[in-house]
């Protein structure tokens, strides 16, 4: 509110300096007897023109609701505006002359009294005034509104990824401890291996639920722990090769997204097949964007993946899009008759 206070006082100085700058340059270039008077009178009138623009900008803040008003409304206000301010101002100009000046014309009529004594001036420059005025506040509310709607949508969007990571969180929670919970009775100092493990991944997961994106190091670390896990579990059935560019390693990606991609490629893939198969994790620049492509043995045959609508494949579309719009993409398909690939592109943040 200061702000727009000092701003508003700035405007009116500044505008009106220009204006009895340009006058008196004008009225010295004309030669014109009287120069001194003159300058008085423009003082005069400038002083009288700051004190009604105020005055009535003062009056119509008091009613903080014509801004919602439609056009016709705002043009009835503009123009019983600027007839307001050019009548009181043309009265106080020529009271202050009357009364302290001593300058009352004599022998003109009404209207010639109206044009010599500044009333078709003051109209002019008041007109000029409310035009400046209701354009800048215009242009002001429709940034600020432009800003709010910004916030909001960023609002929406925090509180989405935040719902987001809320379901993903359980939902990895869940797999880990049913892979503990096999090994319990089998081999239990795997078991104590696996939930070090656990612990490990459930530490990073929560100390990235306050940030929209983490490095693919630090997401790589996770998915190393996770499919750590799983190999206790697929022993010789499960193989993973990787193809990380040390370029990628400190680019940001969101978190959990590969986890929660090769999560499906082990549950819809690797798990579905006797002799198990390969996971491939592959990160690479493609100009200016980010590619990761995880590949897995496996079809995609079930209806609620081979479109990509599972949860974790959807929750994945869904924070691309929250975090890089249009400019990021997300497709699994069958690569061959024995192999899925998913394939992330995102723009270089």
């Amino acid at each position: 509110m200061l702000k727009q206070v000092s701003k508003y006082w700035w405007g009116q100085l500044l505008g009106w300096s220009v204006y009895f700058l340009v006058n008196v340059f004008f009225n010295f270039t004309l030669n014109k007897p009287n120069l001194h008077a003159a300058v008085i009178y423009m003082i005069i009138f400038t002083m009288c023109g700051i004190a009604t623009t105020h005055l009535f900008r003062t009056l119509l803040n008091k009613f903080k609701g014509w801004g919602s008003y439609n056009f016709e409304k705002q043009l009835v206000i503009f123009l019983v505006l600027v007839m307001s301010t050019s009548l009181v101002w043309y009265f106080v100009y020529n009271l202050v002359l009357d009364y302290m000046v001593g300058n009352r014309p004599k022998g003109k009529n009404f209207l010639l009294n109206l044009v010599d004594r500044g009333y078709l001036a003051s109209f002019a420059i008041s007109f000029i005034w409310w035009v400046i005025y209701f354009i800048w506040h215009y242009v002001d509310r429709n940034r600020t509104a432009q800003v709010d709607r910004l916030k909001l949508e960023t609002t929406v969007k925090e509180l989405e990824l935040k719902t987001i990571k809320a379901q993903l969180n359980p939902h990895f929670i869940f797999n880990a401890l049913n892979s503990i919970r096999a090994l319990v009775d089998e081999n239990p100092q795997r078991a104590r291996t696996a939930i070090t493990e656990l612990s490990n991944i459930l530490r990073s997961s929560m100390a990235i639920e306050k940030v929209e994106t983490v490095s693919l190091e630090n997401e790589l670390n996770i998915v190393k722990d996770y499919l750590a896990l799983e190999h206790i579990r697929f022993e010789e059935r499960l193989q993973v090769r990787y193809e990380i560019d040390p370029d990628t390693l400190e680019l940001q990606v969101p978190p959990m997204m590969l986890q929660t991609l090769v999560e499906n490629a082990i549950k819809h893939g690797i798990s579905r097949i006797v002799s198990g198969g390969t996971v491939f994790i592959a990160s690479r620049l493609k100009g200016m964007e980010h590619e990761i492509m995880i590949e897995n043995t496996g079809q995609l045959v079930e209806k609620n993946v081979v479109n990509g609508h599972g949860f974790g494949l959807e929750s994945t579309r869904q924070r691309l899009s929250l975090l890089f719009g249009n400019r990021a993409t997300f497709e699994i398909r069958n690569k061959d008759e024995a192999t899925v690939e998913a394939r992330v592109v995102m723009p270089l943040l």
